[in-house]
């Protein structure tokens, strides 16, 4: 029987993907199976995507561009599909997000999603079984694409000495988090990291995260989530609470040289490589 989802590629960008996959698929002559060894992946895989089954990703999208000769076709609508995965009250934000001239924001908890790497944002998105990890884990690194534009926006993160020492997904994956972190600091002219240590005490930060975002042509805007959702604002009492509490987190934060020494120091005594039991440290 025909699934149902095949009849209607309107119903959604991931129904449109599956729809035109196997309309182009098809058009060229090749079954499943010789699609999927041409790409190096299964049949089965090529038939998930066809039934909005499965989510493609961006390397599966561009290996079927050149199998099927698409001209980037499946490549420039992947990033659509991916969007569709993340959260629905999210998506505006990342929309946002995508157009903003300048992001600051203030991280209590966890590494800015921008800035996580692949495994770091596995552990974080796998702590709980809501669906696909692996297509909102490729969601995630594809809102990063953006770091890679002509002209990214600039993006200053002050980041709680918390995240640094919680560890997230196993010492490997911290040590590797906080490795990319340090890459991007010194790499990235755009990308800039301080750290707010443990010695500042209270902070105009306690309530919690925030980002502000700026663009050339638009109000700036606040965000801030809680458990539930996300909360994007125009306001203007908003935007100038937000502003003057970053203002003051930036201040009291380590600088940027400060805070990449700190990371470098915790990435080597939290996450580094650790005496077997059999071995004694050398005095």
């Amino acid at each position: 029987m025909v699934n149902i989802r095949d009849l209607d590629p309107s119903a959604s960008p991931l129904d449109y993907y599956g729809s035109e996959l196997r309309r182009k698929r098809e058009a060229a002559g090749m079954t499943q199976e010789q699609l999927g060894a041409v790409i190096f992946c299964a049949a089965s895989l090529i038939g998930q995507i066809e039934t909005a089954r499965k989510v493609p990703t961006r390397d599966i999208s561009e290996r079927l561009d050149a199998a099927l000769l698409t001209d980037g076709f499946f490549t420039r609508l992947v990033g659509l599909v991916l969007r569709t995965q993340l959260p629905s009250w999210f998506q505006q934000y990342a929309e946002m997000e995508a157009r903003a001239a300048y992001i600051s924001t203030f991280q209590a908890q966890l590494v800015y999603g921008l800035l996580q790497t692949e495994d770091y944002a596995r552990a974080v998105l796998g702590v709980r079984d809501e669906g696909d990890v692996d297509a909102r884990v490729e969601a995630r690194m594809e809102r990063q694409r953006i770091l890679d534009r002509e002209t990214p926006p600039l993006i200053w993160v002050v980041m709680s000495e918390t995240v640094l020492r919680q560890q997230i997904g196993g010492r490997k994956v911290m040590r590797e988090q906080l490795e990319h972190l340090l890459h991007l600091n010194a790499s990235r002219d755009w990308v800039k990291v301080q750290v707010l240590p443990f010695e500042a005490g209270a902070h105009t930060g306690l309530p919690g995260s925030f980002t502000t975002l700026r663009f050339d042509d638009d109000p700036d805007l606040v965000y801030t989530e809680d458990f539930v959702s996300g909360h994007m604002t125009a306001n203007q009492q908003a935007i100038r609470e937000g502003s003057l509490r970053y203002d003051h987190l930036q201040a009291t934060a380590l600088s940027v040289e400060g805070s990449a020494a700190l990371i470098a120091r915790v990435m080597e005594e939290r996450y580094g490589d650790q005496p077997k039991p059999d071995e004694c440290p050398v005095a």
